[in-house]
Order: structure tokens, then C-alpha cells, then sequence
């Protein structure tokens, strides 16, 4: 059953407690969103905050309790879970939990960490960011800590401008919106957290959310945007000013949160990097947190019990960031990015192609010239798509709507009247339907995409 507000607030309340006390791993403040359920151990002095997909329970790091404890409170954890009926993983997980809980442990990324004492000496270091704070500087950029009543004043204009850069960044994201750990909540327990804004004029270009770790007297840089148009070296200068208040206040951690698929991780996630670049820029904002020359890169893990396997928690882990399904996520993703399905049709396009061209699909057409007429073709229009990818044009896009729909048309003049009367068993009518149906969809695909770009949009 579903807590009311009420319990909701006092759950959190409780958490907060928790945290202060034990709130160790750099996303521990995170579990404080919504979305997120509580189990309690029964001793009162420890939980696990995770969200339940159906399958399993997907915890936020390690469980919220002092180190000695960890052991049993994740064994109780997984209990409670396989009492209902639900897998177990530990998304986010740091060297201390795998050392002490007895947990398969799978690599997911890297998370960079500094001792703020030693930033002066990054910054005298450093020739490239030197550069960009003097960039940012000579524009007029500004930074100043933003109290906590002004961010839970909606009428304050701080807080209005603050809610327009919220939304033009989430505009410019290539995917949906995810939950879990990624949450973008900048007002959220805002006396708990400092928040600073970069400003031009009065006018905010940037801001930066930092939300306690308590148990290590730390600073987790979580949300940092950046306007369209804000000057160079705008968020450099905004982690210059956050390094340098929490060396003030003699601060000896801060991290900027996970790089995900960064350093040794599996052959297949790494592959996973490769392909879901289109999506997800992994390698820069791994190269943009190395800027910052951090002291230490810790690896990031999801633990599991070995009974499950780390396809499956890595699975769950997604379905967690993807709020519950997977394909919903992938849809909302594929309809806010449409040039996303026009590389998609490019991708497919090629080894289509490649078949085509084969000695072996001879029998398909009712003449050598005819399959390398539509080779030729497709050639064509792969490298249509090809150049819609890199650069957006409406009438492009119209055009090969066009070609597609006539390639949909041929293919079926050519169904009808050849490959129909030669069928010969399922196979052979699933090729003919896939060959009339393909570029139909493509047709219908690509003017949705031209339909769907917003103005000033690059998809």
C-alpha cells in the first residue's frame, strides 16, 4: 500500500536521521527523492532506501548504517526482498561495501574524487582550466551562493530564473527524463544542500545544487546546469567556486558523482558505450570531469548475490533508472530525439543493403539489373540519411520521406506481380512483408521526425 503524505514525510524524516548519521556513499542524500522506498531494519538504526521495479528491489548504494552493520543489514535486506518475491542489487556501490559485504560485484563506472584542501594546486596546474575561468571572467560570469529561502520561494526571481534554466536544460537532454539517482530536484531539502548561481549582468547562466555526505564531511557536486548561451568556462567556474567554499570550510571530500561506463568495465559494457553514444556522451563527461585532475578515480559497482548474475542486475539497475518499463523509456527517448530514428533507419539500412547485393538474393528480382537498381539505391539513400544525421534539414528529410514512400510503392508493384506467384513457405512471405513494410514504416518515420523537431532544435 501506497504511504500517504504524511508517512511519506515522516519516512523521509526518519531517513534523514539515518544519513546524518551513516550517510556514507557519495549518492546517499539522493534517496531522500521521491519515488523511493524504505525498509527499516528492526533494530531501528539502520535502512536501505531502493525502488521496486516488480522484479527485484533496487537499492541506492549501500545500506544507510554504521560499517560494522553492513553485513547483516544487507543480508535482512534480501530476505525482506525474496519474501517478496523480488531480486536484489546495490546500484552505486563503493570498494568499502564489496570489501565488507560478501556480494558479487559488477563495474559500472568510475567516480572522480578530490581533497578540496589541494584545489589552488589543481588550478595552478592546470593550463586548459586556468583558460576557462579567465574565459568565463572576461565575459562578466559571476558566481554567489544562493540562500535556501530564496530556492523554496517560487516567487523569488532567483527561483524563476532558476526554474526556466531547469527547464531548457531538460529540454536539450537526448533522453527522457530517468528517476532513481539521476533525479533533477535542485529545491529539494534545500537548508540540507548549498547551491550557487552563475550569473552575467544579473542575468543566471548557471547553477550549481551540492548536497551533503555527511558521514564523511563531504560534498557531492550533483546538479550542474549550464544555459544554452552561457559563456565559456561557465561551469568550471562554478565548481572553482564550490572547490574553493568547501576548502574554506576545511572540507576533505568532494566528488562529482559517477562517470558511468567509465574505466575497466565488461567487454559488453563497453560495447554498451559504443552503442548507446548516440544517446549518452559517456566519454565527455568522463574527459569533462578529468579536467578537474582529481585526486583519485573509485570504481563504481552494482553488487548482487551470485545466484542472480550481472546481466540481471544490470538490468534491473535500468528498469530502475527507467522508472519500471524499458520501453516506454525508449519511446519517450526516441520521440523527444527524433533524428535518433533516422540514424536508426540508416543503421538498419546497411546490412539490408549488404544482403541485396548478395549472389545468393539473386532469385528476389526478376533481373540482375533490377536487385542492383535497388542496391544502387539504397546506397543512395543510406547516405541521405547518413548526411541527415549529421546535420538537420527539413527539406532533406521531406525528400527522402518521399523516396521511401516510393521505394514502399515499387517494392509492392514488384511483390505482386514477381515474388508473390514464387513463394514458397513462411520464410520466403516474411521477407516479402518485411521488404513492403520496411520502407513504408521508414516513409511514415521520417516525416513524424521532420513533424516532431521543435523550433531551434537540433534533435
Amino acid at each position: 500500500m501506497k504511504p500517504t503524505d504524511e508517512e511519506a514525510a515522516a519516512e523521509r524524516a526518519r531517513v534523514l536521521e539515518l544519513l546524518r548519521q551513516y550517510g556514507w556513499n557519495a549518492t546517499s542524500f539522493q534517496v531522500l527523492q521521491p519515488g523511493f522506498c524504505y525498509w527499516f531494519d528492526p533494530a531501528g538504526d539502520a535502512c536501505v532506501a531502493y525502488v521496486d521495479t516488480g522484479g527485484a528491489w533496487v537499492a541506492a548504494g549501500g545500506p544507510i548504517a554504521s560499517p560494522e552493520r553492513l553485513p547483516a543489514v544487507a543480508a535482512a535486506f534480501q530476505e525482506a526482498a525474496s519474501a517478496a518475491g523480488r531480486r536484489v542489487c546495490f546500484f552505486a556501490t563503493e570498494p568499502r561495501f564489496t570489501q565488507l559485504v560478501p556480494m558479487q560485484a559488477l563495474p559500472v563506472g568510475e567516480q572522480p574524487v578530490w581533497d578540496p584542501t589541494h584545489w589552488e594546486e589543481v588550478v595552478r596546474s592546470s593550463r586548459n582550466l586556468r583558460e576557462q575561468l579567465r574565459r568565463a571572467r572576461k565575459h562578466g560570469v559571476t558566481v554567489r551562493e544562493v540562500p535556501a529561502a530564496v530556492l523554496e520561494d517560487p516567487t523569488h526571481p532567483t527561483r524563476r530564473a532558476l526554474d526556466s534554466l531547469k527547464a531548457r536544460w531538460l529540454a536539450s537532454r537526448r533522453m527522457a527524463p530517468m528517476g532513481f539517482l539521476v533525479q533533477l530536484r535542485p529545491y529539494a531539502f534545500a537548508r540540507e544542500r548549498r547551491a550557487f548561481a552563475a550569473e552575467v549582468d544579473g542575468r543566471l547562466v548557471g547553477f550549481l545544487a551540492v548536497s551533503p555526505v555527511y558521514a564523511r564531511e563531504g560534498w557531492f557536486l550533483q546538479d550542474l546546469l549550464r544555459a544554452p548561451d552561457a559563456p565559456n568556462g561557465t561551469p568550471e567556474t562554478l565548481v572553482d567556486a564550490a572547490m574553493r567554499a568547501a576548502a574554506a570550510e576545511g572540507r576533505r571530500y568532494v566528488t562529482l558523482g559517477l562517470a558511468p561506463l567509465a574505466g575497466p568495465v565488461r567487454p559488453w559494457l563497453r560495447l554498451a558505450r559504443v552503442c548507446g553514444r548516440p544517446l549518452f556522451d559517456f566519454e565527455g563527461l568522463r574527459a569533462f570531469k578529468a579536467k578537474f585532475r582529481p585526486d583519485a578515480w573509485v570504481p563504481i559497482h552494482v553488487a548482487y548475490p551470485q545466484r542472480n548474475g550481472g546481466v540481471a542486475a544490470v538490468y534491473d539497475a535500468l528498469r530502475a533508472f527507467a522508472r519500471g518499463s524499458l520501453l516506454r523509456f525508449g519511446v519517450a527517448t526516441v520521440l523527444r530525439r527524433p533524428r535518433l530514428l533516422v540514424h536508426v533507419l540508416a543503421m538498419l539500412l546497411v546490412p539490408w543493403t549488404a544482403l541485396l547485393a548478395l549472389p545468393a538474393t539473386r532469385r528476389w528480382f526478376p533481373s540482375l539489373s533490377v536487385q542492383w537498381g535497388w542496391v544502387l539505391f539504397d546506397v543512395g539513400l543510406a547516405a541521405g540519411l547518413f548526411t541527415l544525421v549529421r546535420r538537420w534539414r527539413d527539406g532533406l528529410a521531406t525528400a527522402l520521406g518521399m523516396l521511401t514512400a516510393s521505394d514502399a510503392c515499387l517494392t509492392f508493384v514488384q511483390a505482386a506481380t514477381f515474388n508473390v506467384a514464387r513463394a514458397r513457405g513462411p520464410v520466403y512471405w516474411a521477407v516479402i512483408t518485411a521488404a513492403v513494410v520496411a520502407p513504408a514504416t521508414a516513409s511514415a518515420l521520417l516525416f513524424v521526425s521532420r513533424d516532431l523537431r521543435l523550433p531551434g532544435r537540433q534533435g
